[in-house]
């Protein structure tokens, strides 16, 4: 298991060496190409949509509450596409409302609450994409005080998110309330293995390479149904007895399982038996068009169809885990519903944008 760890970490840790292209992606043999609007004015649109004037990210879809994902998302897209105004102002706003003393954050706030925030519990994929947002803003800005609070996060997620259960180092979805007497609740798409990546870098630590080579195992053993794809919450039975959809939850591929096979295209890990089976079921000659969801245990299909962020999602994994070029521009962020959506049309052209696999393709042309 040391080996594989060690080649996942290698792996996505040189991926993220060779340089990104300053807009869109690679054009060399086999690397997907968006021919959509400029991605920097799609972020424009996320952002007068979405993100108030005190940097706060607006779920649209919820209520209009707000959540640590959320502002995660936000600040990875202002440095992507280096808009450090927002930056700053969607940090701030997070580091004020959502802030924990241990350098984690609340996971949601709720603006019209007398206690807007009045659950402290964290939401791993939040810390995640925050501290890989602090990282790479500390990278573009020079700014070394974004890297230590960076690095502070990673610290923390190792120490509170980060457990050995029955021989596998495992990542839990939130610091409480996911360890049971009997098993382990997960969130497969909570394995942000980009941001895993990049945090490895910053805090070295041969767990990094635990968590992404377990987590890699998690998503080979969790797949259920037809099409072999994975559930949105899953639980391991303590001692490995079983794997299964988790109780409580739906038994489906859905709006938080369809990340799964986002972040193993952006890492380039298109052998990977999760997005291979993904693509297949989102370009079924069977289905007229691509449903929301499906049943994991009955084959139920969702009564409607994906929303644009999803079609986004399902572009680039076809895309990448086919090696092929983008066929049609990635739908623009006006045609999404709803927060949730969009952000998924914004994570999907940074994926085609960071993809190493475009990159190594980029770069291969340029040495010939």
């Amino acid at each position: 298991m040391a080996r594989m760890a060690r080649r996942t970490l290698l792996a996505l840790s040189t991926a993220a060496l060779v340089l990104t292209p300053a807009c869109g992606v690679g054009t060399g043999p086999g690397a997907p190409v968006e021919t959509s609007e400029d991605p920097a004015v799609q972020w424009r649109a996320f952002r007068d949509r979405f993100v108030a004037p005190d940097g706060r990210v607006v779920d649209t879809g919820n209520g209009g509450i707000s959540h640590s994902e959320g502002q995660g998302y936000a600040m990875l897209f202002a440095e992507a596409f280096e808009d450090r105004p927002a930056f700053e102002r969607i940090y701030h706003w997070t580091r004020t409302n959502l802030r924990r003393p241990d350098g984690l954050h609340a996971w949601r706030y709720r603006p019209d609450a007398r206690k807007p925030v009045e659950d402290t519990n964290n939401a791993t994929d939040g810390d995640l994409y925050i501290a890989w947002a602090l990282l790479r803003a500390a990278e573009r800005w020079l700014e070394p005080g974004w890297r230590r609070e960076g690095q502070r996060m990673a610290q923390a997620i190792l120490q509170k998110l980060v457990v050995e259960v029955d021989g596998r180092t495992l990542l839990l979805p939130a610091a409480f309330g996911f360890q049971h007497a009997d098993r382990v609740v997960l969130n497969p798409s909570y394995y942000a293995f980009p941001a895993l990546a990049a945090l490895s870098r910053a805090v070295p630590d041969r767990a990094w390479g635990r968590v992404m080579d377990d987590g890699l195992g998690v998503l080979r053993a969790t797949r259920f149904g037809r099409w072999g794809l994975p559930a949105d919450w899953v639980e391991i039975g303590r001692g490995g007895s079983t794997v299964q959809p988790a109780e409580g939850w739906p038994a489906r591929f859905s709006f938080d399982a369809v990340r799964v096979p986002l972040h193993l295209a952006w890492s380039g890990l298109t052998n990977e038996p999760a997005l291979r089976a993904a693509t297949q079921f989102w370009n079924d000659p069977w289905m007229p068009v691509r449903p929301a969801w499906t049943d994991l245990r009955s084959g139920h299909l969702a009564p409607y169809s994906a929303p644009a962020g999803i079609e986004a999602v399902a572009d680039v994994a076809t895309a990448t885990g086919m090696n092929r070029l983008m066929n049609r521009p990635l739908p623009a962020i006006a045609r999404s519903p709803d927060y949730y959506s969009a952000a998924l049309a914004m994570l999907a052209r940074l994926a085609l944008r960071e993809n190493p696999r475009a990159q190594f393709a980029t770069a291969q042309g340029a040495a010939a």
